[in-house]
Formats: C-alpha cells, structure tokens, sequence
C-alpha cells in the first residue's frame, strides 16, 4: 500500500480527494494535518483516518506516511513542498501548483535534486469524459486542429467580498479565479492539444469587489500551430452554459464543459455524437489511481510538476499587466 499523509484537510478533500485516497487500488490514507487540532480531529473521526496531528513535520518525517498530498491553499505548496521533497517522499499538490513561476519551478528543482515525483491535482487529465475528447483528438476524428475558443462567464456571488475567502486574494491564491477554477480550463487544453507556446492577455476588475482581477480576455497560440481565445468573466450575467470550450478542426468539431457534465459532442463528417459520460463520485480518484500505479512502478501519471508550471506560466502571462485597481465603473 501506498500510505498517504495530507497536510490541510479543508473543503477539497471532503469529497473530491481524500475518499480517492483511500479508494483507488494500493492505497491508503494513514494521517491528517490541520493546525485547528479540533478541525483535524474531527476530520479524522468522520474519515476513518487512523491518526491526525497539527504539526505539519511531524506529518512529513513519519515513518508510516509514504507520500504526501499538499492541499492547503497556493501560498503554501512551495514550502511544504521543499519539506517534503527534502524528506524524500513523493509529492501531490493541489493546483494551481504555486502562487507563481518561479516557486513552481523551485518546487520542481527541490524534487529533482532528491529523486521524488511531484504529481499537481489537474484532475480532469483523468476522467473519462476528457480521455475520450483526447482519443477523438488523437484519432483525427476533427483533422488538424485549427483554433480553439474558451469561455467562462458567471456572475459575482455573495461571498465573493467575504473576509477569508481566500481564492480572491493574490498574495494567498496567485490571482482571482481565474487561478483558482480556470486553470483547469486552460491545464485541460494543454492535455489535449499540447502546449501553449505563445500567449498575452488583458487583465482587469470591473466589479471592485475584491483586490483580484475579475474579468480576462486572451489569445494563444499553440506550438502545434493553432489559434486559441479566452475570457474568464467573474462579474457578469450567467452564460448557459457558465462554461464552454470549442475545439475546431479542419475536418470538424469538438466541444465540451470544463465543469458541468454536460454531453461531450463531436461534430465530423459523419455526423455528430454526443456521449453522456458522467464523473466518478470521487472526481479525484481516477488521476490519484494514477499516482499510485506509477509509484508501484507501472503506469504514469498525466499530471506532473512540469506540465502544471506550463499552466501557471500561462496564468501569469494572462494576467501580467493586472494591477488590484477598479478599472471600470
């Protein structure tokens, strides 16, 4: 078994990760950390997890505890990450890997120098529905890919202002949402058409409501040569769907939701398909199933420190003029 440690319980491994701990075939989750010793405690009680501490270290040197998943928000992945990687053990971290470029790329160094892989939580690089967008890719089923247009549009929620939410305040998560849920919209592009070669952005806040961007416009070029669009908007009328990606080829097209478990489609010469594939009730399990089969030597994982800093380059060139000032009434 590989016998797993998280260091911060929270909100995500309630259900998306933890459970796929403890599911996926040859694995194990053995210990908690949360610093709110009441938090980790009850975490543990609910899970079924043997042992909790608040100590982050205790965590990482314990001799039981054979590789470790970071879920804590961005401003942390690097340090533990070093930490762990300095233990000697395989790291998971939760995306965005870092906060910025240059501490991904530190954490991807630290794993290096010390022989351990560093797996990022772009879970979407293993559920079924996006394994068979990229078998249709893979296949020619849309010949050539030609351009790609990417939108995301939802209104401004009621939390959003809220004191500790975290994922609006840069120094804590990188940026606004668009670091925190559309990375996986543009780390899922990078799958299934390979890397984004060149790439600028417009970066602005048109809601004043909390010191992140809120809305962003981009354009990107593939190294395959293909032309891609995008807009993040986090302060608009609801678009239906809130999410939609276009992927169009010579010979035909592909789209889908990043989010929602709509039908995948795929229009061609042939006619059009439209598969109903629904998400595994663990979102997580599937890419962890990954980790744990490379880690018992067979297999690899599709998420690694080296595609997630592709996406977090990405993620800063979109945002690279962006100053935390109201930019529109």
């Amino acid at each position: 078994m590989i016998r797993w440690g998280i260091i911060g319980c929270g909100s995500v491994t309630e259900r998306k990760s933890g459970p796929g701990l403890q599911r996926a075939a040859g694995s194990a989750l053995v210990m908690v950390m949360r610093r709110d010793g009441a938090k980790a405690a009850d975490y543990a009680a609910r899970h079924g997890v043997p042992r909790w501490t608040t100590d982050a270290d205790a965590l990482i040197h314990d001799p039981e505890v054979d590789a470790v998943y970071i879920a804590t928000p961005p401003a942390c992945h690097a340090e533990y990450a070093l930490r762990v990687a300095a233990a000697g053990k395989p790291v998971y971290v939760e995306k965005p890997m870092a906060c910025t470029v240059e501490d991904g790329a530190r954490m991807i160094a630290a794993c290096a120098a010390t022989g351990v892989p560093l797996f990022v939580a772009y879970y979407r690089r293993g559920l079924p529905r996006f394994l068979q967008v990229k078998a249709w890719l893979d296949a020619g089923a849309i010949g050539p890919v030609r351009a790609v247009i990417a939108r995301m549009v939802r209104p401004a929620r009621h939390d959003d202002a809220a004191v500790g939410n975290w994922r609006v305040q840069p120094e804590i998560a990188g940026g606004g949402y668009l670091f925190d849920v559309g990375s996986h919209m543009l780390d899922l592009l990078d799958f299934l058409l390979g890397p984004i070669a060149a790439v600028h952005g417009t970066a602005t806040n048109q809601a004043g409501l909390y010191p992140a961007e809120d809305s962003v416009a981009g354009h990107f070029t593939f190294a395959s040569g293909a032309q891609g669009v995008g807009l993040w908007c986090y302060a608009a009328h609801p678009a239906d769907p809130p999410d939609f990606v276009e992927i169009i080829g010579a010979a035909g097209r592909i789209t889908y939701s990043t989010f929602s478990e709509t039908p995948i489609r795929l229009e061609n010469a042939d006619g059009v398909t439209a598969l109903d594939i629904p998400n595994p009730p663990h979102i997580q399990q599937p890419l962890i199933q990954t980790i744990v089969d490379e880690l018992h030597g067979h297999g690899n994982c599709p998420s690694r420190g080296e595609s997630a800093l592709r996406t977090n380059e990405v993620l800063a060139a979109l945002t690279a003029d962006y100053s935390p000032v109201r930019s529109l009434p």
